[in-house]
């Protein structure tokens, strides 16, 4: 199904502000600009969906499914050397793993989004495409903003790209991982972001927009991290995402710094509260998603939400490191895998993450 249906439309000064030693890696070969697409058919009427394949994409953190009516699946994720903005599609979500990829956007080489090109994503809004991505200016690596780009082209591996500007937010200060998602005939976008004055790093903050690249306000903060489990290394909330099911609105987030202790929290709302009211949601008092030393998956987050082949089954879309130890700073460890696993539901309607699956057995295993 479209995000735009089922699915709201479906890293904090934190670690990243203040680890100013970080340097992206080199960059990567150019991939050829081709869409990549898996030639794996969608069997008619509504298929079990296949057991999926872990990792899903390596090397790929931040990871964003959108599943359009065109009956592809649309990947897009943050890419280790943080300087360009990739997409992928197939009709199954294993077939992603193997899609060509083609890289839409490349950072400047000075100026504004010159810099720290991460976590976009791809939604379908009016009749375009559009992607939200964080990234800084490349003299200031660490002035990190929330920046659109918007193509016409009914196939976003076509057409233009176009670079709409920054989304202007109540304070310039270190903000990203920008979301967005309708709700009663509302547009809302979803983000993170450093309040002055504040003891944290990044916390998570909704609007109402006027258009995809412009913010109609006010602006609340949801989220701040106030348990221990939010704030080991840094003090995070950032990669906000929402799911609307059961007649609630269930919003994950990421806390903590990148390394094991990276985890998924979650806010609830009712779908008939007012969103712009934080006493609407509730904040659960624990993770709901954490590293596992018994499938040996570590600092799993920065989750989005999508569906099976089958068009019910809702499946948990995220990264996760194959190991605990990390030699230097997280930033430059390029392992983090996006991973898919069927998101349960418990009786009383919330979701159920359970723990992140061990890797897929391989031949020979």
């Amino acid at each position: 199904m479209s995000r735009d249906r089922d699915h709201a439309l479906p890293e904090s000064p934190s670690r990243r502000l203040l680890l100013k030693g970080a340097a992206a890696a080199g960059a990567l070969a150019a991939v050829p600009a081709v869409p990549g697409v898996a030639q794996a058919a969608t069997p008619a009427g509504h298929p079990k969906p296949a057991p999926f394949v872990n990792p899903l994409v390596r090397n790929r953190a931040d990871p964003h499914i959108h599943r359009h009516k065109d009956g592809f699946y649309y990947f897009t994720a943050t890419a280790p050397e943080y300087d360009r903005i990739i997409l992928r599609r197939s009709r199954t979500l294993n077939g992603l793993g193997t899609a060509a990829e083609s890289v839409i956007w490349r950072a400047h080489p000075t100026g504004n989004m010159g810099a720290h090109i991460w976590a976009p994503e791809l939604h379908r809004i009016g009749g375009k495409w559009y992607i939200y991505f964080a990234s800084a200016p490349a003299e200031d690596v660490w002035a990190i903003r929330i920046w659109v780009l918007e193509n016409s082209h009914p196939n976003p591996f076509k057409g233009t790209w176009v670079e709409k500007g920054q989304v202007k937010t109540a304070w310039e200060t270190f903000s990203l991982d920008a979301t967005t998602f309708t709700h009663r005939g509302k547009r809302y976008l979803a983000w993170a972001q450093h309040e002055p004055g504040m003891d944290n790093n990044t916390g998570i903050f909704l609007s109402e927009m006027a258009n995809p690249w412009t913010l109609k306000g006010p602006q609340v903060r949801l989220s701040t991290p106030e348990y221990d489990w939010e704030r080991i290394g840094f003090k995070v909330n950032e990669g906000p995402y929402v799911l609307k099911r059961n007649g609630r609105l269930f919003m994950t987030y990421s806390a903590s710094a990148t390394d094991f202790n990276y985890c998924v929290g979650l806010l609830t709302a009712d779908a008939d509260s007012h969103l712009l009211d934080p006493i609407s949601w509730s904040k659960s008092p624990t993770p709901v998603f954490t590293s596992n030393d018994t499938t040996k998956q570590y600092g799993p987050g920065h989750n989005c939400f999508t569906v099976a082949e089958d068009g019910r089954t809702d499946v948990l879309v995220y990264h996760a490191r194959q190991y605990k130890e990390i030699n230097g700073d997280p930033l430059n460890d390029p392992n983090r895998h996006t991973r898919v696993q069927k998101l349960g539901w418990k009786a009383d309607g919330t979701p159920d993450f359970g723990i992140p699956v061990a890797d897929t057995a391989t031949a020979g295993e």
